[in-house]
């Protein structure tokens, strides 16, 4: 586009600022395909790029030196967390981590680490769930606590300050039974601009794409989420996106269109809807980016919530080669 500018003298103003601004819309797109990831073929390597927050292929060490790596892991009995020897596509590893949730025994298990402190960060991670997978309670997040501390904190049903914490979880969510388990890609989010719910507590806002993605059972997926934090208090410019497989499915940021939203949050719509205002994720510069948490906790709730009467005791899910930095990073790229 910016080569067209060297031949607009002749043209009219208007014609000029015509392209300027489908120049600008063009630059204002979210990356797709292969990001990072293409300077390191098999992701060999990627851990030193100076962009990384946080990197894990889960190649080295045992279960309890993996719990040291990450600072903190919930692995109750030491059942739920151990190792397979399925990798995804284009995996340079032999072996990803299988996290295992028994009903009437646990409710799954964790690995949470702090990263280093950032306005903006992309967290890609594969994930396999088995093929009698059933629904899951809650799944993986990102976000911030200020202070930053070395394990999860509480605040289930209550809405943040707005300079204490911020929570994205990327769920499969049920909706009910109206998916099969173990559901679609749903946003969990908690932050100060929250909507209340029915109930009168603050249960994390859910968000959605446009068009529902159902979440396989038996294949390995890409997912990436990118969580941006508004620049100043007062101004609502933070976004929210989430890729698969290296596509772009949802990008949530000020005037995309939505549906009512409500305390159940919201879907993105093609058509009509009103435009989203906005993302002011904090109210003070202080709280940034600062923790990824890799979680797979389980319980009957969620079974009894989408109408399931004798849910399957064990969810089985395999992850592997995570990456989190503050730059776009997409799919492994193959050597």
């Amino acid at each position: 586009m910016r080569y067209l500018f060297r031949f607009l003298p002749q043209f009219a103003a208007p014609v000029f600022f015509f392209v300027a601004f489908f120049a600008l819309m063009e630059d204002a797109q979210l990356p797709q395909g292969f990001g990072l990831s293409a300077k390191y073929p098999g992701d060999i390597g990627i851990e030193r790029d100076p962009s990384v927050l946080f990197a894990e292929d889960f190649e080295h060490g045992t279960v309890a030196e993996i719990a040291k790596r990450w600072g903190n892991m919930s692995n109750k009995d030491g059942k739920v967390i151990s190792f397979s020897n399925d990798v995804p596509p284009n995996s340079s590893g032999k072996r990803s981590l299988q996290m295992t949730a028994t009903l009437g025994e646990n409710t799954g298990g964790h690995l949470y680490t702090r990263i280093r402190e950032s306005e903006i960060a992309f967290a890609r991670f594969y994930v396999k769930f088995a093929e009698d997978c059933g629904y899951i309670h809650h799944f993986v997040h990102i976000g911030g606590y200020n202070p930053s501390t070395p394990w999860p904190q509480g605040g289930a049903g209550e809405r943040p300050r707005g300079d204490d914490r911020i929570t994205v979880g990327i769920e499969p969510f049920g909706d009910y039974g109206r998916f099969p388990p173990p559901g679609i890609w749903n946003f969990y989010c908690y932050w100060h601009e929250m909507k209340i719910s029915a109930d009168g507590k603050y249960w994390g806002n859910g968000l959605r794409p446009q068009k529902p993605q159902v979440v396989p059972r038996g294949k390995w997926q890409c997912i990436e989420v990118m969580l941006k934090l508004n620049s100043e208090p007062e101004i609502p410019d933070g976004e929210l996106a989430l890729w698969i497989d290296g596509n772009l499915v949802a990008h949530f940021v000020k005037g995309v269109r939505r549906s009512r939203w409500t305390g159940m949050g919201f879907s993105l719509v093609e058509d009509g809807g009103e435009p989203f205002e906005g993302f002011k994720w904090r109210t003070s510069k202080a709280l940034k980016i600062n923790f990824f948490w890799l979680l797979l906790y389980v319980t009957e709730h969620a079974a009894r919530q989408n109408k399931v009467a004798n849910p399957n005791p064990n969810t089985t899910v395999l992850f592997d080669d995570i990456v989190v930095a503050t730059t776009y990073i997409g799919p492994i790229a193959g050597r």
